[in-house]
């Protein structure tokens, strides 16, 4: 696939491509810009026209037209390099060798899907009682139903499969989109349709709904080789450009207020499928935007979920925020029945999660009491636990400590009495298991600058990383040389000095990692075994060191 690579990179400018998703000013021979990823004041972001890379020195993120894709969009290479070539005109096909089969069988699932939802639409139409309750019960406009490709799955079992068999397609074929039962017989009957529509505008599968009380509900199609449902967001192919253009974008529970919503004005929505809110959502939506605006219930379910969106944005830098208030309605469907205003208000006068769920909590224990007090500092310190910046903990800490009637001191007492305990019994974890895995964000900066110090540098400092043979990591080590030690000469001794500092610092860092990862081992292994007494001895003598 490189020779494809290559060609998509000949043929796409790195300026062309990243000015599609930002606005790029003229800085010299390169250009530059505010971050994508919106982590920083000033201009950061930098792009090289001459060696075809880009730089977000803020984000400490880099590389070519297909990182830049991958990042912001929140999509794997694969899909990035199809979304690439086809705006470059380049035909895959001819690169892929063994991985043709596969492709053939994509292909043949997204023409099977993109007449089915054809059919559907047509269904739609033809059928009364159907569009009554689409234009009517529903009350869905036609251009909304025309965005969303709106239709209707007959009730017969096999009505769209030998559709779709007089047009060529496998039975085989059809499994694979899809579209088939566990009977081979059509997957949807009966049911209002409204695709899952991918980044590139391609069907990948549907949601059907029931036009009566049946059960159940809604019919999602499973997993299959087009379809990913911890991947997929419902909803942003339609939305996507109104939350660059705005800046947030607004998490609902279902899809249907999905839809309701975009008809409403609030064209930002967009909703998981079929599935609880995974870490890779918000990675593909911190991609577009860091301002996340969660529309949750006010039970026992929505509180939980916010809880995991704070634990899974703690790492993203994400500004998570509630919806709360639905003047009465039970979602935001239901808001925009009764009047559209209101839900635009709504998204507006949006509250910070931590405070949202910190309310929650109040309504639900006796502040008056000891037992209440206590269960309610549980919990207020371990949200707070999540928060990265130190003003804003601070806000918190005193807004939480006057609830308890307690001096800030000691509730931030108890919050180290709470570590300590967690730390004696082993069950505290720093980092989740996935962090231990991946270097953070300052070690990764530290890195990026210690490697562009080796490589261009001329240092006689030993800096203890392998030079990279990849011509775009190089050209863009260089970049962030030129970029961070502007006005520095080549083996002089200030940048002998910067490396030393910044190889003292990058040893710290990566002592303070270490110790993370084997406080995390240390909850997991049993106290008797041997590989307990190893870490633990590790641990003593990185404390001494």
């Amino acid at each position: 696939m490189n020779d494809a690579k290559e060609e998509i990179k000949a043929r796409l400018p790195v300026e062309d491509v990243v000015s599609q998703y930002m606005e790029l000013k003229r800085a010299g021979r390169s250009l530059k810009g505010h971050s994508p990823w919106g982590v920083d004041k000033h201009e950061s972001f930098m792009v090289s026209p001459e060696k075809g890379i880009w730089h977000d020195f803020s984000a400490n993120k880099g590389g070519d037209i297909f990182t830049f894709v991958m990042e912001v969009e929140g999509i794997s290479f694969r899909e990035a390099m199809e979304k690439l070539a086809a705006q470059a005109g380049v035909e895959l096909t001819r690169y892929t060798g063994g991985d043709q089969e596969v492709a053939k069988k994509k292909a043949r699932a997204r023409e099977a899907l993109a007449l089915a939802t054809k059919y559907y639409q047509i269904c739609l139409t033809k059928s009364k009682p159907v569009c009554e309750y689409v234009f009517y019960k529903r009350n869905l406009n036609r251009k909304t139903v025309q965005d969303f490709k709106i239709g209707y799955a007959p009730a017969g079992g096999k009505v769209l499969k030998e559709v779709l068999l007089k047009r060529g397609f496998s039975v085989a074929e059809l499994r694979t989109a899809g579209l088939l039962n566990q009977y081979d017989g059509d997957m949807f009957r009966g049911r209002m349709t409204v695709p899952f529509i991918d980044n590139f505008g391609n069907v990948i599968g549907f949601t059907a709904r029931v036009l009566d009380k049946s059960e159940p509900k809604y019919l999602n199609t499973s997993d299959t080789l087009l379809f990913n449902k911890s991947r997929f967001v419902f909803g942003l192919y339609q939305a996507k450009e109104a939350i660059r253009r705005n800046g947030f974008v607004v998490i609902v529970e279902g899809n249907m207020d999905v839809i309701s919503s975009h008809q409403a004005g609030v064209c930002e929505a967009v909703a998981t499928s079929g599935t609880a809110m995974t870490e890779q959502h918000l990675k593909i939506l911190s991609g577009l935007t860091s301002d996340i605006r969660l529309a949750y219930d006010g039970d026992d379910a929505g509180v939980r979920a916010a809880e995991r969106a704070i634990e899974m944005a703690g790492d993203l830098g994400l500004d998570l925020s509630v919806i709360s208030n639905y003047h009465g309605a039970k979602d935001p469907d239901e808001l925009i029945q009764k009047d559209p205003e209101l839900w635009r208000q709504a998204v507006e006068e949006r509250i910070p999660a931590i405070d949202w769920l910190l309310s929650k909590y109040e309504e639900r224990v006796d502040l008056e009491s000891g037992p209440g007090k206590r269960k309610y500092s549980d919990v207020a310190l371990k949200l707070l636990d999540k928060i990265t910046d130190e003003v804003e903990r601070a806000g918190y800490e005193k807004k939480v400590a006057e609830k308890l009637g307690v001096e800030v001191e000691d509730l931030r007492k108890k919050g180290k009495r709470l570590e300590e305990k967690l730390e004696k019994n082993k069950s505290r974890k720093i980092y989740k298991n996935a962090k231990t895995e991946v270097k953070s964000d300052r070690l990764k900066q530290l890195t990026e600058s210690l490697l562009a110090i080796k490589v261009y540098g001329g240092v006689k400092t030993k800096i203890p990383f392998e030079v990279p043979d990849d011509e775009t990591r190089l050209m863009e080590l260089e970049l962030v040389f030129n970029h961070e030690h502007e006005g520095m000469e080549p083996d002089s001794a200030e940048l002998e000095k910067e490396a030393e500092e910044l190889l003292e610092r990058f040893n710290a860092e990566l002592k303070k990692e270490r110790k993370a990862e084997l406080n995390a081992r240390l909850a997991e292994v049993d106290e008797d075994s041997p590989e307990y007494e190893e870490i633990l001895k590790e641990l003593q003598t990185l404390q001494k060191s």
